[in-house]
């Protein structure tokens, strides 16, 4: 189950798409309107797994995605209006470069036929397209792209691996089960500030320590966010008849430093409530949060119509079965947003206003279901019970084996109390006294009393 996790996962998306794009370069609010989920079918299986002889062992975790229609409110076809991430983010970096840089900039937009927003299919959106910007970029400015060819939002996560984990086994200590050794050769990443914000810790996210406790957190490294997140105990529930305990994103996951100090380290930062990930998103001025900017500065959600942010449908939680760690229903929930602003130089920039614009925001979820959750409720819910009630039982059955030949012994002593009485007396019933005496016999043990029955 480890190597072939038996859950079915889902990826759901959802995209905002923009309604007024000529307004928005003419210095007009946003306007968004969801689209979606589109849904796809996510399946994991590791490879390259090897043992260690430190009680770690690494391995690659393969990803793929399919397209679930019947679970999805669209296609794949589904034309989305939505910043051009490459034109907007170039703009960005040339802000503070000379003039004539800017301007050859321009002049190659508009050879290109690149605008501040363009009109793609979900299918492009998600997996990549050709873009001649790209092959202009690598020409001229090799490596300064992490990819060669077709960009898309979730181009480098279909049919490919999330890395080299190297996790503790937890056989010498099951504490530290599936915690972090390293993570594609190194113990810290480098795309933050502070050591503090460096750190890998926690889990790969799939399973954790067991035995835990409501002051248990669930800290886990997310190689797609860049670092790692902790999560805090909410409640107690029930899934699927299992007890779990229910872990929620804290208050301060995405604040700013100025707000929870800490995260200092991920900064330079803006309104509290978003991650800037610029530094390990190819310098883009991109930003990780809650969808609809949930748990952020108010003032994030009111720069732009069409968002409704609302604690039901926006954070995100996992459920874990406390005595074993393992996750029985998750939902984890995060928003990719882009940072826009009229850059003086760019004519494709117009005079947008600055606005953290957001893109689109997705759900992993998976739930345990069919034999896999009826064999966990076997094993964590149903023996446990049995053996509870079944130790009960036996204990009352030993105990009545036990006083069946207690109240024989007392019957029989009581019965010979009553004889040895009426013999005393001087009772003349001979055969009574020989039954007596031949009961004595075969069943007292040698001794007084049956020496003293003999004269």
């Amino acid at each position: 189950m480890w190597k072939e996790i038996p859950v079915p996962f889902y990826l759901s998306v959802y995209f905002f798409n923009i309604l007024n794009p000529e307004e928005i370069i003419q210095g007009q609010k946003p306007q968004v309107q969801e689209r979606g989920p589109y849904v796809y079918r996510e399946f994991r299986h590791k490879t390259n797994i090897t043992f260690n002889n430190n009680d770690t062992v690494s391995f690659l975790e393969h990803r793929s995605y399919q397209f679930q229609p019947d679970k999805s409110r669209g296609q794949e076809s589904d034309y989305i209006v939505m910043p051009n991430i490459l034109v907007l983010s170039a703009s960005m970096m040339m802000e503070n470069r000379p003039g004539i840089l800017k301007l050859m900039m321009t002049l190659a937009f508009s050879t290109l036929g690149q605008r501040a927003f363009m009109n793609r299919t979900v299918g492009e959106i998600m997996w990549g397209y050709d873009d001649p910007l790209i092959h202009l970029i690598n020409q001229y400015f090799p490596n300064s792209l992490p990819f060669k060819g077709k960009f898309g939002l979730f181009a480098e996560l279909n049919n490919s691996d999330s890395g080299l984990f190297t996790v503790f086994t937890g056989v010498r200590d099951f504490s530290r089960i599936h915690l972090v050794d390293k993570w594609n050769g190194v113990s810290k990443v480098n795309f933050w500030h502070s050591d503090q914000c460096n750190m890998i810790n926690g889990t790969s996210g799939q399973m954790w320590a067991p035995f835990m406790t409501p002051e248990s957190s669930l800290e886990f490294y997310s190689p797609e966010a860049c670092r790692s997140m902790k999560l805090i105990y909410k409640e107690q529930g029930m899934f699927g008849g299992i007890p779990t305990f229910r872990f929620v994103a804290p208050n301060t996951l995405f604040a700013n430093g100025s707000v929870y100090p800490p995260n200092e380290g991920f900064c330079p930062c803006r309104e509290s409530g978003i991650q800037n990930v610029s530094t390990c998103r190819f310098n883009a001025p991109l930003f990780l949060s809650h969808p609809h900017f949930y748990n952020a500065d108010p003032v994030l959600a009111e720069a732009v119509s069409g968002l409704h942010p609302n604690p039901k449908e926006h954070s995100l939680f996992l459920d874990i079965h406390p005595v074993t760690g393992i996750p029985m229903n998750c939902s984890v929930k995060l928003q990719l947003s882009l940072f826009l602003k009229s850059v003086k130089g760019i004519g494709q920039t117009g005079n947008i206003q600055p606005v953290v614009l957001p893109l689109m925001w997705f759900e992993e979820s998976g739930a345990m279901e069919g034999e896999t959750l009826q064999t966990f409720y076997t094993q964590l819910v149903l023996m446990p019970k049995v053996l509870q009630y079944a130790q009960y039982v036996l204990l009352a059955l030993g105990c009545i084996l036990l006083l069946i030949p207690i109240i024989y012994q007392i019957r029989s002593q009581e019965k010979c109390y009553l004889f040895w009485i009426s013999f005393k007396k001087g009772s003349k019933d001979k055969e009574a006294v020989q039954a007596y005496s031949e009961f004595l016999m075969t069943s007292a043990p040698k001794g007084t009393v049956l020496q003293e029955a003999r004269l």
